[in-house]
């Protein structure tokens, strides 16, 4: 049958003979730029995808993760901690699901937290408000144990109490950010009795959890974060070819730097690995302001890079949960935006009454 108004340009087609054009253009007047473009956005992605997921303690780390995530919850790690949150998130009037991937992220990994808790919030009926909650609480803790590791010692370098630090920038978040967003932005919430919840242990064989693990956090790695990853380093080798990736790195770290963040180490928080930003921070001290390592270390303690915000996250919470990517990626946006604004504040009040 044939289709009404074919004849008719659409818009999507108009841009494709737009490119149709430009490449043909690229090719008799400039060769060598196509070739290049690939060579760019290849220099960005390589490093990133082979380097750090494939051939370092990155990529292992996230199938490990998967692994003892599925251990701990087969042990009832997960019944625990809805009877240890359930009291205070009836009073707020907030499925204590919501915590889960927290916890889960502090303990192992952003993408494995995803994957194991994402379906804990279905189970426990949570609503896709509650969901986004879940999402956004998630961003504002650690992504690995090692970020949090390094960044207590970097903490300890400059003589800095990282007692309030900690308490105030990963504890607190658990509760504070949740009852904030229930009142404001996500409203669908509602507090469950300890009845209305079903169990979350598992009673699968331990030798098949073990393995069952394994393959699924293979899954996670090679299927779902490093085509994420490639994709958001993809469009930074074509700002970088385009000449303006170097631009938006140095404002970038101008303001990072007002809002109290150390700048070259958050730049990498941002767009690298923040256990990388957090290793480097300690290298200077004596030479920035111990300001600037608060909100420096408030912010690697995140969810970030931005590679996970936009790219990871979204690709995991669409297959975990209720949620679309649309809607993962709008809650790890917002949870990503709170911690910029908790880093600040941390920075500039805390930051005076806790150095040594």
């Amino acid at each position: 049958m044939k289709e009404a108004n074919r004849k008719k340009w659409t818009n999507i087609e108009v841009v494709g003979l737009i490119l149709v054009i430009s490449s043909l253009l690229a090719l008799i007047f400039s060769p060598d730029s196509l070739s290049n473009l690939f060579n760019s956005i290849t220099a960005q992605v390589f490093p990133i995808v082979v380097d750090v997921f494939l051939t370092s303690d990155v990529g292992i780390a996230i199938v490990v993760s998967v692994i003892v995530g599925r251990i701990l919850e087969r042990f009832g790690f997960t019944d625990a901690l809805i009877r240890l949150f359930l009291p205070i998130m009836k009073l707020l009037n907030i499925n204590p699901s919501v915590v889960i991937p927290s916890i889960y992220n502090i303990l192992g990994d952003i993408n494995a937290s995803g994957k194991v808790a994402g379906p804990v919030l279905v189970k426990a009926n949570a609503t896709k408000a509650e969901q986004k909650i879940a999402v956004a609480t998630m961003i504002q803790n650690p992504q690995s144990f090692a970020t949090f590791v390094l960044g207590i010692i970097t903490l300890s370098v400059f003589k800095i109490n990282s007692l309030p630090v900690v308490i105030l920038s990963i504890f607190l978040p658990l509760i504070i950010v949740p009852f904030i967003l229930s009142k404001t932005i996500y409203r669908n919430t509602k507090g469950v009795e300890l009845e209305e919840l079903p169990r979350f242990t598992p009673d699968t064989p331990i030798m098949k959890v073990l393995f069952d693990s394994g393959a699924e956090g293979m899954h996670l790695l090679l299927l779902v974060i490093i085509p994420a990853v490639a994709v958001v380093f993809s469009i930074i080798g074509v700002l970088d070819f385009l000449g303006i990736w170097s631009q938006i790195q140095y404002y970038m770290g101008s303001i990072l730097s007002v809002l109290g963040i150390e700048p070259s180490s958050g730049i990498v928080s941002f767009l690298v690995s923040p256990t990388l930003a957090m290793s480097q921070v300690a290298d200077l001290v004596g030479q920035i302001n111990p300001r600037l390592v608060v909100g420096g270390f408030v912010l690697a303690n995140s969810g970030l890079p931005l590679s996970v915000i936009v790219g990871q996250v979204p690709v995991t919470w669409a297959e975990s949960t209720d949620l679309t990517e649309k809607e993962a990626l709008n809650a790890a946006v917002l949870g990503c935006l709170i911690r910029v604004v908790t880093a600040t504040i941390l920075a500039y009040a805390l930051t005076p009454f806790i150095v040594g």
